[in-house]
């Protein structure tokens, strides 16, 4: 068992004798190893032709999504008579819709060319968006709203798919943060177009124009995205075929995953009694509460602190800058300090926690103080994108990620529709039970974590001591055409896969 063990992850691992042998060399053999040198220019390349298609489309679905929260202070409530709860459910509903269809479009991405599939949905959500011009009271507003999250649902599971399937996952936290700045981008230039329509004094009332600029972006985003956005790396268009085998390959050598067309039932049932899979979910959910909250009521907190509407507006642009700083910071570190991912998930909402008691414990008169503590509350939504490079570096068979994907958003669903509801009207502007729970899940947040950074730590001791072998799974592994064509046809789970082992 040894043995087999052993040589399995020597196959599997890199060749540093090979690789020493070709250090200097600037061209690499067609037919042998990708060294060192020629694979950071691949990776270059594939990150300035991959990576600024990922940013721009998941600016513009967050842009879109909170769109609702810029209308906010343009007039849409007044103009659709929306009373009591009516805005929270307007902003929750959107949430419906991508729970209703975040399993069958996780379907969708072993049935059909992923890019082109994501291609699609962008252009139909680009279509309902620019609709909400016509929405003339709550109940057509509810409509859209719930369309826009179906088509919405998924990009964010689409794009977690699509790192994994490109990048190893050394990789992962690196890439994932990469295409969440969109949302960070995004924000900003979404406050400015506000900001300047909020000049704008004609017939055509103002929140209608900001859902019309934004839905016309999309839809033109979406046609260019048709010619450039690859299915995988074998379909690349900006790759020499070569360089498509060796990017094919690449992060099959960590996790032994390969696209295919096919649901396999035995990965499915894996998804479903694989404790990481619920510990998943429960973070995304748990996660998600405040973050839902922040999304649809960011401009109503700020404006409740005494700031008026123009105000509002450019106060929550250092919040963006924040948040970038939190990205960029969580990046680093978890690139260059090994097995840090979960300690720095617990950091960032330790400083969601300071953010939101300054919030609560500073004096009402202290606008400034207690503005700065929301732009550290936030920092939640920077959580997420490391929770997906978790999922993205620990789960693998394409099946199982697919399921896990499709579970993983029923949980962010359900606390970005949740949260909205902790903003009670009556309690406005102080929103008290909103902050007690956003408190609290920062809390759960922190333990969870931990846990989990024990169990994963837990498993790969059990399977180094009943296999005999130290295996680290953070360590470079080398491609090599020659002995490495046949993980092309291979599609193993974390589970059947020996030599796999979990990043913490």
């Amino acid at each position: 068992m040894e043995d087999e063990v052993q040589r399995q992850f020597d196959h599997d691992s890199s060749n540093p004798t090979a690789s020493d042998r070709v250090t200097n060399d600037k061209t690499h053999d067609l037919a042998g190893a990708l060294h060192s040198l020629e694979e950071r220019r691949l990776i270059r390349k594939i990150d300035l032709n991959l990576m600024p298609l990922l940013i721009v489309s998941y600016g513009l679905q967050y842009v879109d999504k909170t769109s609702l929260s810029y209308s906010a202070i343009l007039n849409i409530q007044h103009d659709l008579n929306l009373r009591g709860q009516d805005f929270s459910w307007a902003s929750g509903i959107f949430y419906i819709g991508y729970l209703a269809a975040s399993y069958p479009i996780s379907l969708g991405f072993v049935r059909f060319p992923l890019g082109k599939y994501l291609t699609v949905l962008i252009f139909l959500w680009g279509i309902v968006l620019t609709l909400h011009t016509v929405a003339n009271d709550f109940a057509s507003l509810m409509v859209l709203r719930t369309f826009l999250g179906v088509f919405e649902s998924a990009i964010s599971p689409g794009f977690s798919m699509i790192t994994g399937m490109w990048y190893t996952p050394p990789e992962h936290v690196s890439r994932h943060s990469f295409w969440f700045t969109g949302n960070i981008i995004a924000s900003v230039i979404g406050s400015m177009i506000a900001y300047g329509i909020l000049y704008y004094a004609g017939d055509f009332p103002q929140w209608k124009m900001l859902f019309l600029i934004f839905g016309l972006i999309t839809i033109a985003w979406s046609v260019l995205l048709w010619f450039y956005l690859p299915d995988s790396p074998s379909t690349a268009h900006f790759l020499t075929p070569t360089e498509r085998k060796m990017a094919s390959l690449r992060p099959k050598k960590f996790q032994r995953t390969t696209q295919t067309k096919k649901w396999d039932r035995a990965q499915f049932k894996e998804a479903l009694i694989d404790p990481k899979t619920w510990w998943f979910v429960l973070f995304a959910f748990v996660i998600c509460v405040p973050n839902g909250g922040l999304t649809s009521f960011g401009t109503l907190i700020i404006n409740g602190f005494g700031y008026d509407k123009f105000q509002t507006i450019l106060m929550g642009l250092p919040a963006a800058a924040f948040q970038l700083t939190m990205v960029i910071l969580a990046a680093v570190l978890t690139t260059n300090i090994r097995r840090s991912r979960l300690f720095v998930l617990s950091a960032i909402c330790l400083v969601a926690i300071a953010g939101i008691l300054m919030i609560k414990l500073l004096p009402t008169s202290n606008k400034l103080a207690r503005l700065a503590g929301l732009w550290l509350t936030t920092s939640v939504s920077p959580a997420f994108p490391l929770m997906m490079s978790l999922f993205a570096s620990n789960t693998a068979g394409f099946t199982k990620k697919s399921s896990v994907v499709g579970l993983i958003f029923v949980g962010y669903c359900v606390g970005n529709f949740v949260g909205p509801q902790f903003f009670r009207s009556e309690e406005a502007p102080g929103y008290e039970t909103a902050f007690v729970t956003m408190l609290a899940c920062a809390a759960i947040v922190c333990v969870i974590t931990l846990t989990f950074h024990v169990y994963l730590r837990w498993v790969n001791k059990t399977r180094d001591r009943e296999q005999g072998v130290h295996i680290d799974p953070e360590k470079h592994r080398e491609v090599n055409l020659q002995t490495d064509e046949d993980l092309d046809e291979v599609d193993e789970t974390d589970m059947q896969n020996k030599s796999f082992r979990y990043i913490l």
